[in-house]
């Protein structure tokens, strides 16, 4: 029988600090437990590369520290039509302009491109995204009620980043163009 091979793994401090607990929780080896972290990656790295798993991975960052909650959709629909009668709409999109800037400063910080914006947005279920080519996607909304909101969203977000956009709208659909920016990916 051939003896086993031997690998040294060097980790930060927060990553060893999770492997001791993790090690520790399982009662395991450490090499039992990176052999079991090895063999269930191996088993599940298509979900984790996958479109799908993408989203289950924005879902849990997104939610992880109580920044976003998961709403019905019906829910979220009411809530922007009773905007579109309220006596002070035209405060609520200023505000919603305000947090707009917050988010496109967040994602200039993470120097995220109009695609990883998209996809992210998407993952909210706000619309589904189909790109069309390297400067233009399409956004198929689940309601015509959406239209105002997300407009609004990506054209502060995205300008906010630095990208010159045209959004036009159909009946269900927004089509975007990036006018200007960088949205090559630079990695």
């Amino acid at each position: 029988m051939k003896a086993p091979e031997r690998i040294t793994v060097a980790m930060d401090e927060d990553v060893f600090k999770l492997f001791k607990t993790m090690r520790d929780e399982l009662g395991v080896s450490q090499s039992e437990l990176i052999r079991e972290a090895l063999r269930f990656y191996s088993k599940h790295r298509a979900l984790f590369e996958s479109i799908e798993g993408r989203k289950v991975y924005t879902h849990a960052e997104m939610l992880e520290f109580g920044e976003h909650v998961i709403v019905d959709i019906d829910h979220w629909l009411l809530f922007l039509k009773f905007i579109e009668t309220h006596p002070e709409q035209e405060k609520f999109w200023e505000l919603n302009k305000a947090i707009c800037e917050a988010h496109a400063d967040q994602f200039k910080h993470k120097y995220f491109h109009v695609e990883e914006v998209l996809r992210r947005l998407e993952a909210c279920n706000f619309f589904t995204v189909t790109q069309n080519s390297k400067s233009e996607f399409t956004l198929v909304l689940g309601s015509d009620v959406l239209k105002k909101f997300v407009k609004m969203l990506l054209q502060e977000i995205l300008s906010g980043m630095g990208f010159s956009v045209e959004i036009k709208g159909d009946l269900a659909k927004l089509r975007l163009t990036v006018l200007n920016g960088h949205n090559e990916k630079s990695r």
